[in-house]
Order: structure tokens, then C-alpha cells, then sequence
């Protein structure tokens, strides 16, 4: 059997990160006998009255395998097949998702430009016209992200105001929620208070990136904005047939307050990342750390001779911005060599 070096660390992706144990301990659990298959069994059940407890009574849940597959079919469900969805240049379904929504659904994406990866209601403005128009695609939903590609956070008041004008002008609002968790610990606050309270239609709600083992799901919050959800998730290839150790693994993250303690942390680590190495000479930052990522400005040759010793991606490679990102199993000790090698590298 292969095996892998389990002291190797590295700040490129919180997809590095393994499981975390108590979804694993959480999947193990539900292996025992058999379970009726394709949702009707005890866990999906179980995972309906969480969801409904944290993002309101009318919410449902449709777990799903990955956020590609999440954002693709809550976005269809969403619209006509002549819709269009607005987003930010920086947006995953934009720029990471292989032209999924395009390819797999027809979907227009009408992309915004912004400084720090979060629409507003006068960004979204121009994009959001030519409503019966033939030539045009319809603007149909507004999908933002939280936390953002940037790793920067909506508060509720900025969303609430993105929903206001999204549904005055007869458009959906969906939350892309590949790190809903990090938002979640980093304001303080239940997820509810961030989406259902304040407007929001539907979401993809991440796990992956929290410690789950490729478990992912769409809540909607409300049901009359969506049409054929039920059918769009199989046609998509998105139904688990053994959904039970998908829902398994979503309860085990609610439960306990796991997932917040795994993003929280996540969050902390970065937060110490950017702390220790604030001021230091050659070294500038892109953006705001606002939750688990660190867009940092080197000089690309200091950035070559780190990544000898660390992995991590470039973001802007024409601007020298680097993303270092920490998962729920970065150490403090992690943090502080990586701070140590970029100190002796940019010294150099």
C-alpha cells in the first residue's frame, strides 16, 4: 500500500488537509448495516431538522458530492434556460469551476470586476439590465461568495443589501459557501444570521474545505425560488446512492460545534500568519485576512526559493501575490517555520 509522509505540511490549499477525526469517526459509525439508499435514510433525515434548525423552518437540504456539482445545480435551479447569473471576475464559478455552469447548464455568467472580491448593489447594477431584451441573457440570480476568492467577508448588512436590490429587480441570491464555515467562526454568529436573516435564497454549503471527506450540500432557504431541484441534482450526476455517509458527515460537523471549531482554527492560524510577518521588509499584503487565507506581495524570486521548503500557489503572478492558506490541522509550529523561511529567504 502506498503511503504518504503525514509530517509533510503546506499553506497552498485547505483541500491538503486530511479528514477531520470526528467525521471520520462519524463515517465509521454509520458503516453498520444497511440504510435505505438514495436519501431516505436515518442520517439524511437527521441532517433535514439541523438544517432547518440552523437556516429556518422552511429550509431543505440536498447533499451533493463536491462545490462544483452545488454551485452548478443551485444555480439552474435558479433560472430559465436562458438565464444568466451575476458574479465577480474572481468568483470559483468563474474562474475554477472547468466552464461547468456553461457547459453543463447554459448558464451566462455576467462577470463584475472588484477590488476585494465582493459585490455591492452598484456593482451588480451594471450588469443587471436588458430584461426583455431578445439579444440579451437574462439576468436571473446573483451569486456571491462567502468567504470570498479574496479571503475577504460579507457582513450581514452587505448581503442584506445585495438581496434588497437582487429581488427588487426580480433576481435570485445565491451564496456560493465553499468556506461558509470560516465566515461563520470569523463573525461570530450562526450561519442563519448571515443568509436566511438577511435575504439569501439558496446556498452551497462547503465541507471539504472544513475537514469533511468530499461532502458538500445545497440548502434552500426558499423553496419557491427554485424550480426541479430534485431532478437537476440526478441529471447532474450529483444523487448519492449511499447518501447516508455524505449526511454523516454534515451532521458530525454541526454536531459539537465541529466545524466551527475547525474553521475557527483555521482562521486563528492565519491570523498568527500575517501577524508574524507584518512589517517585514520586501513583504507587502494584497488584501485584508479576514479569515483562513493570506494574500501576500514577494518578490517572485524570494517566492521561488520559499516554495523549495513550502508549497503554496501563486494568485497574481504579473503583481508577485501569493495565496498561503491554513486548514483546521495547521500548527502553530507549522505557522512559525513558514514565518521563519520567508524571513531568511527575503533576507537573502
Amino acid at each position: 500500500m502506498r503511503r504518504h509522509d503525514p509530517e509533510w505540511r503546506a499553506f497552498a490549499s485547505d483541500n491538503y488537509a486530511g479528514v477531520l477525526p470526528e467525521v471520520l469517526t462519524a463515517i465509521a459509525e454509520a458503516n453498520g448495516g444497511h440504510q435505505v439508499s438514495y436519501g431516505e435514510d436515518d442520517y439524511t433525515d437527521a441532517l433535514r431538522e439541523v438544517v432547518r434548525n440552523e437556516f429556518g423552518s422552511r429550509a431543505e437540504v440536498f447533499p451533493v458530492f463536491n462545490g462544483t456539482g452545488a454551485n452548478v445545480v443551485a444555480l439552474t435551479s435558479l433560472m430559465p434556460r436562458w438565464g444568466a447569473a451575476i458574479v465577480t471576475e474572481s468568483a470559483h464559478v468563474h474562474t475554477d469551476e472547468g466552464g461547468a455552469p456553461e457547459r453543463v447548464s447554459g448558464i451566462k455568467l455576467l462577470t463584475v470586476p472588484t477590488p476585494d472580491g465582493k459585490l455591492t448593489p452598484e456593482l451588480i447594477a451594471t450588469e443587471a439590465y436588458g430584461w426583455g431584451f431578445e439579444h440579451r441573457a437574462q439576468p436571473a440570480a446573483v451569486s456571491l461568495t462567502q468567504v470570498t476568492e479574496l479571503g475577504t467577508l460579507y457582513t450581514p448588512a452587505e448581503i442584506a443589501a445585495n438581496a434588497d436590490f437582487a429581488h427588487r429587480n426580480n433576481m435570485a441570491l445565491h451564496v456560493d459557501g465553499a468556506r461558509l464555515w470560516n465566515a461563520a467562526a470569523a463573525l461570530q454568529m450562526p450561519m442563519g444570521r448571515f443568509t436566511t436573516d438577511v435575504g439569501v435564497d439558496i446556498v452551497s454549503l462547503g465541507a471539504t474545505k472544513v475537514g469533511a471527506l468530499g461532502a458538500e450540500a445545497i440548502v434552500v432557504i426558499d423553496p419557491d425560488r427554485v424550480d426541479g431541484l430534485i431532478y437537476l441534482r440526478k441529471l447532474s450526476m450529483q444523487l448519492a446512492s449511499k447518501m447516508r455517509f455524505i449526511s454523516a458527515q454534515l451532521l458530525a460537523l454541526f454536531e459539537d460545534r465541529n466545524g466551527i471549531r475547525a474553521a475557527a482554527h483555521a482562521n486563528a492560524m492565519a491570523a498568527r500568519l500575517r501577524a508574524g510577518l507584518e512589517g517585514v521588509p520586501g513583504l507587502g499584503f494584497a488584501q485584508s485576512t479576514e479569515s483562513n487565507a493570506v494574500f501576500a506581495v514577494l518578490d517572485r524570486a524570494a517566492a521561488e526559493r520559499v516554495r523549495e521548503s513550502w508549497r503554496f500557489y501563486d494568485w497574481d503572478e504579473s503583481g508577485g501575490t501569493v495565496r498561503w492558506m491554513c486548514s483546521f490541522d495547521t500548527t502553530d509550529d507549522d505557522v512559525d517555520r513558514f514565518i521563519e523561511t520567508v524571513k531568511r529567504e527575503l533576507a537573502r
